[in-house]
C-alpha cells in the first residue's frame, strides 16, 4: 500500500520517505522494526498520531500471523562442532529471557525429542560439517526429526540460523534441511532462515534481532523468567576469561618463537609457533582454538594488480561501514583471493565480457563448474575469462572478506602463562600449471618472523574438553597436526596432578623426520604423565600402517578402557581419518563387547551423549 496525505496522518514529505524505505526492507528487517516501534510506543507516552500509525503499519511479523496472546516458552537448540552456533544460541537465549520467555537452551543431543510438541517456539542454530553433514552433537536429533517418529508440529513457530562456509559445495545444508523438515511437519516460520558464511557476526545479529522483533510484535509480556540450560550449554554461554579482544577486535600477539618441527630431509614443514598473550586478558582451556587473521601472498597480490593494470595505491572501500585502504593493502589483508566459489563467479558475470563464464554457470554445467573452481584462485579467473570491466572500487562487491583460520591450541595456559602455542603444517602443491600455498600456513612458514605481531582471537570449543574428573582415563587419537590439542591436554593434566591413565595414538609418514613433539611424548612417558603410546608411520614399511590399525591391534584393551570410564578424543582430518577411526571403534565395541553393529552404534552414541566421545575434526 502506498501512503499519501489522503489515506494516512503523514505529511507528503513523511509519506514519500516511508514509501521509499518500506520496499527496500527484508522480512527480517520489517519484523525487527515492528518490534522496535512497539517498544518505542510503550515507553514514549507522547507518541504522535503519525508514530502510532507507523506502528500499526509495521507491527505484523514476517511470515505468519501470531495470536495476540502467546505462550512464554521457547526452546533454543544448537548443533555445533567448534562452538560458534553454541555461543550464538546463548546470545539468543539471553535476549529471549529479557523479553520474558522461559527458555530451554540445549545441545540437540541433550534435548528430549518428546518435548518437541511442547515447544511453542523452536529456534535451531546449527553448523554444517564435512560434506553437508550435521555436527556430532546434532546427528541423533537430525535423524529423529527426519524419521517417521517425528511428531506433527502445527502449534510450533520456528526459525533457523544456519552456519557454513560458502567455499564448500554443501553450504549451510544442515540448516536448510532442518528448515525444510520443520515446515514439512507443519511448523510455521516466524522469521525466514538466515544462512551465514564464515564472517557470520553481522548476519547472526540481524537474525537474532529479527526473532526478537517478531516476538515483541506478537505481544509477549515483560515478566522475567529463568533460562533453563540443558546438557553442556552452560560452558557455551560464558567464556572462561574476560577480555576486550575478540573475533571482531583481534589481539596483536607478539611471535616469541617459530620453529620447524620436521627433521632434515622431510618433504613436509610443520611450524611450532609460540605467541605472547601478555596484556591481552585472553585466557583459554585445552581443546580451544586460536583464530588467526593472516595475509595473502604478496606475489599473488602484485600479479592480480599488474594483470588488471590498476594502481596499487588507489583507495578502495573494504568494509560495510565505509572503511578504506589502499588497493594493495586490501588484497593483502582484507579480501579472499585464493578460493573460487559459485557465488563469486556469479558476482563477476556482470563485469565480464566473456560469454563463456555465463555458459559455465548454467545448471546443466554444474559438474564442469565444480571441476573448474577446484584448485583455482582469483588470478586464474581473471586470466581465463577476459575481458573485464570492473574497477578497483568494485572489489568489495565481488570478493568476500578474508576469513580467519582456526588452529587447535597446543599448549596449557597453566604450563605456559600468558602464552599460546600453535601447530601449523605448511600447505603447498601444484595445480593448473602454478604453485599454490595455504594462505596462513604459507605466511607463517615463509614470512612470519620472531618479534612480529599476529592478529588473533581465542575460539572457545566447549565440545572438546578434558573430563571434569581429572583422574578419569583418556584415549587420544591425533595423527599429524591433529596431535596438537593432546599436547595441551597432557600438559594440563601434568599441571593438575591428574592420576588417570592416558593413551595416545599418533601417526605420520616417517619416524625419523615426522614425529612431531617426539621429545615431549618421551619425557611424559618417562614421568608417567603419558601411560601408553602407540605410533603408526605409514611410509616406513612396505605396507602402509595408520592409527586405526594400531587401535584394532589393541582392541581388547581399548574396549576395557572404555568400560572403565575412559574418555575418547579424535582430532584431525574428517574426510578420511576420522571416518576410519570411527569405523574401527564400532568394530572394537562389537567384537570385544559382543554387540551387534546396531548395538555398537548405540553404545558409541551413548558415549557421545555423555561427553565421553569427542571429536575435533576438519
Amino acid at each position: 500500500m502506498q501512503l499519501h496525505v489522503t489515506n494516512s496522518p503523514f505529511t507528503s514529505e513523511q509519506a514519500e520517505l516511508i514509501n521509499k524505505l518500506l520496499p527496500t526492507l527484508t522480512q527480517a528487517q520489517l519484523s525487527w522494526l515492528g518490534g522496535y516501534l512497539t517498544f518505542y510506543h510503550g515507553t514514549n507516552t507522547k507518541a504522535s498520531p503519525s508514530e502510532l500509525a507507523v506502528t500499526r503499519v509495521l507491527e505484523t511479523p514476517a511470515v505468519v500471523d501470531v495470536a495476540p496472546k502467546v505462550p512464554q516458552e521457547a526452546a533454543v537448540l544448537f548443533g555445533s562442532q567448534t562452538g560458534n552456533a553454541q555461543r550464538l544460541a546463548g546470545r539468543l537465549a539471553d535476549r529471549l529471557k529479557e523479553q520474558g520467555f522461559t527458555v530451554t537452551l540445549s545441545a540437540m543431543n541433550q534435548y528430549k525429542p518428546n518435548n518437541l510438541k511442547k515447544a511453542h517456539y523452536l529456534f535451531i542454530l546449527v553448523s554444517t560439517h564435512g560434506e553437508g553433514d550435521p555436527p556430532d552433537n546434532a546427528l541423533t536429533f537430525y535423524e529423529f526429526l527426519h524419521s517417521k517418529r517425528a511428531p506433527r508440529l502445527e502449534e510450533t513457530k520456528f526459525s533457523v540460523l544456519a552456519l557454513g562456509d560458502i567455499s564448500y559445495e554443501f553450504f549451510c545444508k544442515t540448516g536448510q534441511d532442518f528448515d525444510a523438515r520443520l515446515a514439512e511437519l507443519g511448523a510455521r516460520r516466524i522469521v525466514e532462515r538466515m544462512d551465514c558464511d564464515v564472517d557470520f557476526e553481522e548476519s547472526a545479529a540481524e537474525w537474532i534481532n529479527a526473532v526478537s522483533g517478531a516476538l515483541s510484535s506478537a505481544g509477549t509480556s515483560p515478566a522475567a523468567e529463568a533460562v533453563t540450560v540443558s546438557g553442556t550449554a552452560v560452558t557455551s554461554v560464558t567464556a572462561p576469561g574476560q577480555s576486550e579482544y575478540s573475533r571482531s577486535r583481534p589481539f596483536m600477539a607478539e611471535v616469541l618463537d617459530n620453529l620447524n618441527l620436521n627433521g632434515r630431509g622431510s618433504d613436509r614443514e610443520t611450524r611450532h609457533i609460540e605467541l605472547s598473550l601478555e596484556g591481552s586478558g585472553l585466557s583459554y582451556e585445552p581443546g580451544d582454538a586460536v583464530g588467526v587473521y593472516s595475509q595473502n601472498d604478496p606475489l599473488l597480490v602484485q600479479d592480480i594488480i599488474s594483470f588488471l593494470g590498476w594502481d596499487l595505491e588507489e583507495t578502495v572501500v573494504i568494509g560495510k561501514s565505509g572503511e578504506t585502504s589502499s588497493l594493495y593493502d586490501a588484497l593483502l589483508h582484507h579480501f579472499e583471493i585464493t578460493v573460487l566459489t559459485r557465488p563469486l563467479l556469479e558476482k563477476t558475470i556482470s563485469f565480464s565480457g566473456n560469454s563463456e563464464l555465463a555458459e559455465l554457470l548454467k545448471p546443466e554445467n554444474k559438474e564442469k563448474m565444480k571441476e573448474y573452481i577446484d584448485g583455482r584462485d582469483f588470478l586464474d579467473l581473471l586470466r581465463d575469462y577476459t575481458p573485464w570491466t570492473f574497477t578497483a572500487g568494485d572489489l568489495a562487491a565481488v570478493l568476500r572478506r578474508l576469513p580467519p583460520r582456526l588452529y587447535s591450541i597446543a599448549s596449557s595456559l597453566n604450563a605456559h602463562p600468558e602464552e599460546v602455542h600453535l601447530t601449523i603444517r605448511k600447505v603447498e602443491y601444484e595445480a593448473h600449471g602454478r604453485e599454490r600455498k595455504g594462505v596462513c600456513s604459507g605466511y607463517t612458514s615463509e614470512r612470519l618472523e620472531v618479534g612480529a605481531q599476529l592478529p588473533i582471537f581465542i575460539q572457545q570449543n566447549p565440545n572438546f574438553k578434558l573430563p571434569i574428573n581429572a583422574d578419569a582415563p583418556v584415549i587420544m587419537v591425533g595423527p599429524g597436526t591433529g596431535v596438537a590439542p593432546f599436547r595441551a591436554f597432557l600438559e594440563e593434566r601434568e599441571e593438575l596432578g591428574a592420576k588417570g591413565k592416558s593413551w595416545l595414538f599418533y601417526g605420520d609418514r616417517h619416524f625419523v623426520t615426522d614425529f612431531l613433539y617426539q621429545t615431549d611424548w618421551q619425557r611424559m612417558l618417562q614421568e608417567g604423565i603419558l601411560t601408553k603410546l602407540d605410533v603408526a608411520f605409514s611410509r616406513d614399511t612396505d605396507e602402509k600402517v595408520y592409527v586405526q590399525q594400531r587401535m584394532l591391534e589393541n582392541g581388547r584393551e581399548l574396549y576395557e578402557w572404555l568400560q572403565d570410564g575412559a574418555h575418547m578424543y579424535v582430532c584431525g582430518d574428517e574426510k578420511y581419518m576420522a571416518h576410519d577411526v570411527h569405523a574401527a571403534l564400532l568394530f572394537i565395541i562389537g567384537q570385544y563387547g559382543g554387540k551387534s553393529p546396531e548395538a555398537a552404534a548405540v553404545y558409541l552414541e551413548e558415549l557421545q551423549g555423555q561427553g565421553r566421545y569427542q571429536r575435533d575434526v576438519y
